[in-house]
């Protein structure tokens, strides 16, 4: 587990009163995360904080242990404050997860409790009491320390600047133990509730429990789909996930009340959560009945979805679609279009099979505005591709603006995949010069392994060993070998068309059937017998697995102090004469960033190419385990 800063509330106040608290929790911060922290995040400690400090401390709380700026597991995401002590009555270790605001007033978002304005703020956020509920459960679910006691955790928002008047419509959100809700004005209630919840005795103990306690894997999209989509929710929604699910369920309301029509953007990195929110819309709705698709631009993850979440129900199936499925649709025949992967979106969904009288040249995004009440798109614009990939959040806003509607946008700034390491991603999106950064050297956060192999066999054996011990794994490469897509009746075995030196293996299955014991291509990332051929970015986009083993090809190379891209050694059959340049080495860089962005784990790289290899052993500290790379 990660935190910022833990010591006793006596300690704390004491570091308030010489004033050198916000100082050393900014130092820890620049020494965790590479960056300082932001403005408004110091002025939470110099002045929410000391407000939850002097409580403790006047509750008779000193020795209760202050975990500031607690990390849930496998995500970025932090928790102000959790207190670590001893329940009052059963002796028990309590610990109480605390989200602090500096608010002085809210209300609800139009009769809509879950949501609230603040007049600082432009668009809706999430109920306080809503916010730490959903730390709480997240809490519950993965911590292994929690398992046992599962009733020791409870939430609470402190808005210590606000008057009940200020507030009094958030109280629309009913309370329970782990969310509930005081303000200032309210201190004496919440020093009581403090009580209540931890005893005057020192809560080290229970803070080392805490801390020590286990992370359970992650819920896996493919594995819970089917019971997300019949049965009942599977994931817990966490801050930016819930604020966004919950303002489409908002504009579903709406939209059933009044010819309302709204558009919603959701914008995030890799395993910031897109899907999962994707499923828990699709899932909720579909128990509602109200009329709802879930569409994407990906084979492999629409026919996952399709074999997975309706295994059993044709009915299910049929929920997921394609882009270009709406060209004739009726407007607005749906209330809810998840579109998904939607930086997979192209300019017009005509393509060779297309109807003459269905090739109108209408744009894409503008068909899939029409076809729901409220559309919804969900993307990730460093993973464009392909040349006619052109979702992006700008491009989405114009189309809403030409059809005279609004367009809600909710940033994702949350990590839940690559073990929900900020750290690696900042460093993939560096290394590849995406957002105009520059390589360099990978500092270990204990969140992530990231490893360099001499050798594609010590890459591949790396990945058996960690097989072994029952983590999932995958080997995928850049587009740099020709595919055999034809399988004929006399093969035996999988045509080896990866070839590096004396080791080749075969690329993913090309195709929808299962053949020579390798499952099909869009299966090839979730089904085990996928473990063995070398994945491409088609079939890897949109999945995640525990161990990601990537191969650099000679389309991406280091050359003394820059990438140079070679489009010659790309045989990606989407590459043409008219694709230009730029564009090409655009796409190329997104590809492997999309590659080194698949594993939970951890990611280990290899390029075919020596000086590459040298520049990338020099970015990666031998600490963070290049020396032992031998199977285990």
């Amino acid at each position: 587990m990660f935190l910022l800063f833990r010591e006793s509330a006596a300690s704390v106040a004491a570091r308030i009163l010489e004033g050198s608290l916000a100082l050393h929790l900014t130092e820890n911060f620049r020494h965790q995360h590479g960056r300082r922290p932001a403005q408004a995040e110091i002025r939470s400690w110099e002045r929410s904080l000391p407000a939850l400090v002097n409580a403790l401390v006047e509750a008779g709380l000193d020795d209760v242990e202050v975990l500031v700026e607690y990390s849930l597991p496998l995500t970025s995401k932090r928790a102000d404050a959790v207190l670590a002590g001893v329940h009052p009555t059963t002796g028990e270790p309590s610990y109480v997860v605390v989200e602090l605001k500096q608010w002085s007033a809210a209300y609800p978002e139009e009769d809509e409790p879950l949501l609230c304005r603040i007049d600082a703020y432009a668009q809706p956020v999430l109920n306080p009491i809503e916010q730490v509920r959903g730390y709480c459960e997240y809490l519950r679910s993965l911590n292994g320390a929690l398992e046992r006691i599962p009733k020791s955790l409870a939430g609470v928002a402190f808005l210590h600047n606000a008057t009940e008047f200020g507030i009094a419509g958030l109280r629309g959100v009913k309370e329970d133990q782990q969310g509930r809700l005081y303000t200032g004005e309210q201190r004496g209630a919440f020093l009581d509730y403090l009580r209540s919840r931890l005893a005057a005795k020192p809560g080290a103990q229970a803070a080392d429990l805490l801390l020590s306690g286990k992370v359970r894997p992650s819920k896996q999209l493919m594995s819970v789909a089917a019971a997300e989509i019949r049965d009942r929710e599977q994931f817990v929604l966490v801050a930016e996930q819930r604020l966004a699910y919950e303002l489409v369920m908002s504009a579903v309301r709406k939209a059933k009340r009044a010819n309302h029509k709204q558009v919603l953007v959701v914008t995030g990195g890799p395993g910031s959560g897109k899907s999962v929110i994707a499923m828990s819309l699709l899932g909720e709705l579909y128990r509602r009945g109200v009329p709802a698709l879930h569409a994407t631009g990906s084979q492999s993850f629409t026919k996952t979805m399709r074999k997975v979440a309706g295994a059993r129900r044709r009915e299910v199936q049929q929920l997921f679609k394609y882009f270009n499925s709406f060209m004739d649709a009726e407007p607005n025949d749906l209330d809810v279009l998840i579109c998904d992967e939607a930086h997979r979106l192209r300019k017009t969904s005509a393509n060779r099979y297309t109807k003459a009288e269905l090739r109108t040249g209408r744009p894409q995004v503008a068909e899939l505005i029409d076809a729901a009440r409220v559309p919804v798109f969900l993307l990730d614009q460093h993973q464009v591709v392909r040349p006619g990939e052109m979702g992006t959040k700008e491009e989405i806003q114009r189309a809403a603006a030409a059809q005279g509607l609004n367009c809600t946008v909710v940033e994702l700034d949350g990590q839940f995949r690559c073990g929900g390491s900020e750290a690696y991603e900042k460093w993939v999106i560096d290394l590849l010069g995406l957002d105009g950064g520059t390589p360099h050297q990978w500092e270990p956060d204990g969140r992530f392994t990231l490893l360099t192999a001499e050798s594609p066999q010590e890459l591949e054996a790396f990945l058996v060993a960690r097989r072994a011990e029952g983590y999932g794994a995958r080997m995928s490469a850049g587009y740099c070998w020709k595919w055999t897509t034809k399988i004929t009746p006399a093969m035996t075995a999988l045509p080896t068309d990866v070839v590096i030196g004396d080791w080749s293996r075969p690329w993913n299955l090309y195709g929808d059937r299962s053949l020579l014991g390798a499952p099909p291509a869009p299966l090839w990332a979730t089904d085990p017998a996928g473990f063995g051929q070398v994945g491409c970015v088609y079939t890897a986009q949109g999945f995640e697995y525990d161990w990601s083993g990537v191969i650099l090809g000679p389309d991406l190379v280091w050359r003394e102090d820059r990438w140079v891209t070679d489009r010659s050694a790309s045989k990606d059959p989407s590459f043409t004469k008219a694709t230009s340049d730029a564009d090409i080495d655009r796409l190329i860089r997104n590809t492997y960033k999309v590659l080194l962005t698949r594993g939970m784990v951890g990611t280990i790289v290899y390029s075919t190419d020596a000086e590459t290899r040298e520049k990338l052993r020099s970015l990666v500290h031998a600490a963070s385990g290049v020396d032992t790379l031998a199977p285990a």
